[in-house]
Parts: structure tokens; sequence; C-alpha cells
């Protein structure tokens, strides 16, 4: 046998990795889609009949996108969903993971809230694709923390790149991406 070769477990081992890969995308989508306030693009984590139970809020997958971005668009300046250490169990087409989260929020009313939990998810392949079809957002921990003291001049600098916005006007849909003083990078 070559090294080359692909047997079979090769082969189920490529598309283990691939079911994988299609997982983490749609938490992907999940996290930048509400962070940049792209309603489509959340949804599309989500199969349409997906439940979500996240504690503050629960429903279908269509109402509670429209919860998550009407709730922090009013309550917040900005804020970020960060997802860490995930783990997945795949059997055919369902899939069970786990996937640590940390969320940051800048309120527009006191101190910014720090919170972190787990999604534990039931995915399920339909159709070729791979979406979430039952959430559960175990919240562990929820609170406000106190800023540092900055002074002014740094923060304008920190905030000179961008631009930072919560919508496909953000630089990181740009392409190419030619930084925010309209220059590309060296690299």
């Amino acid at each position: 046998m070559s090294e080359n070769e692909l047997t079979p477990e090769l082969i189920a081992f490529i598309k283990e990795q691939k079911d994988r890969h299609d997982i983490w995308q749609a938490l992907l989508r999940y996290t930048r889609g509400v962070d940049r306030f792209d309603k489509d693009l959340m949804a599309s984590a989500y199969h349409p009949d997906a439940i979500d139970e996240h504690g503050v809020a629960e429903g279908n997958a269509d109402e509670f996108t429209d919860w998550a971005i009407g709730w922090h668009g009013e309550n917040q300046y900005q804020h970020q969903h960060i997802i860490t250490n995930h783990t997945v169990e795949i059997d055919g087409d369902t899939a069970h993971g786990e996937t640590y989260y940390l969320f940051w929020g800048e309120n527009r009313e006191g101190p910014p809230t720090l919170a972190f939990g787990r999604y534990v998810d039931r995915f399920e392949k339909r159709d070729g694709k791979w979406a979430i079809a039952h959430r559960v957002c175990v919240n562990q921990y929820a609170g406000a923390f106190n800023p540092v003291d900055i002074p002014q001049e740094y923060l304008a600098m920190q905030r000179s790149t961008g631009p930072n916005t919560r919508d496909r006007n953000d630089i990181s849909w740009d392409r190419p991406l030619k930084g925010s003083r309209g220059y590309a990078g060296q690299g």
C-alpha cells in the first residue's frame, strides 16, 4: 500500500473533516451575522425550523435572529461574539456540538457587559447543508466590568482604523482589503 493511496479509511476521514469544517462555518456565520447585523447571514447558520433557547430569549430561527439583532442594536454601541473551544460528535447527518463563547458589549447605558458560556447544539445535515437544528445557550456568567482609564488620544488612535460598523460598510467586507487609510499593506 502506497503512502498516497486513497484508502477507505482516508476517504472516511476526509469526509468527516469536511463535515466538521461545514459545522464550524455555520458557527462562524452565526457570530459574524449577529455582530455585523446581517440577518440573512445569521439565519443561514440555522435550519428554518430550528429552535434557539438562549435564556434571555427563545424561539424559532426567524424570531430569534430578529430579537438578537434588535436587542443588540437598541442596547449596545458595539459588541462581539467570540467562539473558542469546540467539540462535535457526528453520527451520520446529525451532530451534537459544544462550543464555548465569550461575549462583550459596549452598552448604551452603564458599564460594558462581559458574558461567557457554551452553545450546546444539535446540527443536522439537510440537502447537503449543515446548520443548527436546536441550540441551548448555557450562560455561565454575565456581568459588568469597569473599563480601564485610557488616555483619550490613545483611544482616538485605536478607533482610527475601520470603519467599524455593524453592517456591510464594516472594513471586514472590503474586497480587496485596502486598510482604513486607503492603501494596501506590504505583504
